[in-house]
């Protein structure tokens, strides 16, 4: 018995197609659907979390997610993506849900003609990476006071980095709509950390010349 477990997990760790891991995990595979679990949580976690602003909501969303992919297999279409879209897919759904439930707006996207907008950069200096430890919270804090759905874009291409065209197939919108949320999150990320800078220089300015009337 003890034998068989340990066969079934090396077999689900061997195993890398996503259908064939759901489709053992919806016929009662423990393995298969640990496998997965392990796989995807902790990145639906984080995401949902990034999105939701809350530890709380965050867990409620990841075991919504695997209790509908169990009970809903046939939802997963890997000709639309793989199983990780699929399943940030579910994570955004009942994100917004739960904000719609709380009086939060979600809004409307008041432009998505992908012409407006310049080119997007790839992941090669993600926003993270460009950003000082001083300015860590800062940015968290932008992050989560952006519109949801500009929020959501910032979240899965630069913290998760997603593709376009993979943050399109989640959020069900169109390459040039995913380009419109970013570039209006970006801006809006750059002006507020423009202020705090500028906020912080000054402070810094005050200090000094308040140092230099002491010492005179």
């Amino acid at each position: 018995m003890i034998k068989s477990k340990v066969n079934q997990i090396h077999e689900a760790r061997e195993t890398t197609d996503d259908g064939e891991l759901l489709r053992r995990a919806a016929s009662g595979d423990e393995a298969a659907f640990r496998h997965l679990y392990e796989t995807h949580r902790t990145g639906l976690f984080r995401f949902s979390y990034r999105l939701s602003g809350s530890i709380e909501v965050a867990e409620d969303i990841v075991q919504e997610c695997f209790l509908n992919l169990i009970r809903q297999p046939q939802g997963f279409d890997s000709t639309r993506g793989n199983l990780k879209m699929y399943l940030y897919g579910i994570a955004r759904h009942a994100a917004f849900k739960t904000m719609r439930r709380t009086g939060i707006e979600i809004g409307l996207d008041d432009m998505d003609d992908e012409a407006t907008f310049p080119a997007i950069t790839t992941h090669a200096t993600p926003l993270v990476t460009l950003i000082d430890e001083e300015l860590a919270s800062v940015v968290r804090c932008a992050v989560e006071e952006l519109p949801a759905l500009q929020r959501e874009a910032i979240i899965l291409f630069e913290f998760e980095e997603l593709s376009l065209a993979e943050i399109a197939v989640i959020s069900n919108a169109t390459i040039g709509t995913v380009k419109a949320r970013l570039h209006r999150a970006r801006h809006a990320l750059r002006t507020h950390l423009a202020d705090y800078r500028a906020e912080v220089a000054n402070e810094r300015e005050a200090a000094h010349t308040e140092m230099m009337s002491v010492e005179h």
